[in-house]
């Protein structure tokens, strides 16, 4: 077993670093007030003409497109290399996010037929339009089979009535992947079709924003007698529910990859704060309980690094199904934070919960991280169900 990164990827790890120390860490102290005066509202927490900037500057070195096929324009470089990258990027709390988002643009890849190749699927992978995925509803979050919103058959075309919330980017997104029921009987097993809905569709409202911490604010979006064409169904009729799970392991891929990034960013803090810092006449880097927060936390954060990594590499091999990997490596990396972030503050004392440092924001927004995308109970109870069924799988072989 080989555990060394390839060279092209240490390259543009290190370009990225670059990019995030010399461009995004400057941007926290704006991106912290911004976040408090934001209220009720949804601010963006990076001002547009700014991210046009990180926008412009990420693409004159090189760091668009990564795991978009050259066929699309795009790298070819492959999950590891995004993974790496979102990684690096979130060595700060500046929240950009390098187009096209990865969950997305798998799922569009694996079910765009016809003329949705020229109309969503390219421009997508330029990173021209964004999209957002339309699925949590009030009665189904964790449990995307427990959806209830219906898409009908009438007169030759798919209405679509229902409620969805918590979605992330509805208003700012050009189209939505709505997930809906087409076969009430049988819902995830062949009842459940998704949908290409552009902005400004007849019967599509957004009556809600939900400003929660860090940069999320979700909206809740309502649909009304929405009238589709068949030419905007994406893939099969009932068959959603495997793409759907594709796109939850690469997304649960990326939140694990912004835990190891910020858990390096408070690490970093830590070991500057112990050799800096003076209490009762000695260095706090003297303190054994001091020495051994350091060390719990550089050793969480390197077990949930190969886990993740080999997550991607898995990915990368073209492994059908990644579920119970990606599911391991969201639950432990998402609690390694939250664990790391915890030692941070404690070491920095009140000043670590101020907004001098990134630390609280962190503290915060990564509660968040056990929530979304399957919530930790949920991801170990599927977890222990495979294995309690087929055993333990020799992963060696």
């Amino acid at each position: 077993m080989d555990f060394a990164l390839p060279e092209d990827v240490r390259m543009i790890r290190d370009v990225v670093a670059r990019f995030t120390a010399e461009e995004l860490v400057p941007l926290e102290r704006e991106v912290i007030r911004r976040e408090a005066e934001r209220g009720f509202s949804d601010l963006p927490l990076i001002a547009p003409e700014r991210e046009e900037r990180l926008r412009d500057i990420s693409r004159e070195i090189g760091l668009w497109g990564i795991d978009v096929p050259a066929a699309l324009g795009g790298q070819d470089l492959g999950a590891l290399p995004k993974c790496v990258v979102v990684e690096q990027l979130q060595n700060s709390i500046t929240p950009f996010v390098l187009p096209p988002e990865s969950p997305n643009l798998h799922w569009l890849m694996s079910c765009c037929r016809g003329d949705q190749v020229e109309r969503y699927l390219m421009p997508y992978a330029r990173g021209e339009v964004k999209s957002c995925l339309a699925l949590t509803e009030p009665g189904a979050g964790s449990d995307a089979a427990a959806i209830s919103m219906r898409a009908e058959r009438r007169d030759g075309r798919w209405v679509l009535n229902g409620e969805k919330i918590w979605i992330s980017n509805a208003r700012q997104a050009d189209f939505m992947i709505v997930v809906a029921v087409t076969d009430k009987e049988k819902r995830s097993h062949g009842g459940m079709t998704a949908f290409l809905v552009d902005r400004g569709t007849p019967g599509v409202t957004i009556p809600t924003v939900f400003p929660m911490v860090g940069e999320r604010a979700p909206y809740a979006v309502s649909f009304e007698d929405v009238v589709l064409d068949d030419a905007q169904v994406l893939g099969e009729v009932g068959q959603a529910f495997e793409p759907l799970q594709k796109r939850l392991g690469i997304r649960r891929l990326e939140i694990a990859a912004r835990c190891l990034g910020l858990a390096a960013r408070c690490i970093d803090l830590m070991i500057e704060q112990a050799n800096s810092r003076r209490t009762f006449g000695a260095a706090l880097a003297d303190r054994q309980v001091v020495q051994f927060w350091i060390s719990d936390s550089y050793q969480e954060l390197e077990m949930c690094r190969l886990l993740t990594y080999r997550l991607a590499w898995k990915i990368d091999q073209g492994v059908a199904d990644v579920r119970r990997d990606a599911a391991m490596a969201k639950v432990q990396a998402t609690e390694m934070i939250a664990r790391v972030v915890d030692r941070a503050i404690q070491m920095h004392g009140g000043v670590g919960v101020s907004k001098e440092l990134p630390l609280e924001y962190i503290y915060r927004v990564t509660r968040l991280y056990r929530i979304v995308e399957g919530a930790s109970e949920v991801h170990r109870w599927t977890i222990a169900r495979g294995l309690l069924r087929d055993g333990r799988p020799d992963d060696a072989q």
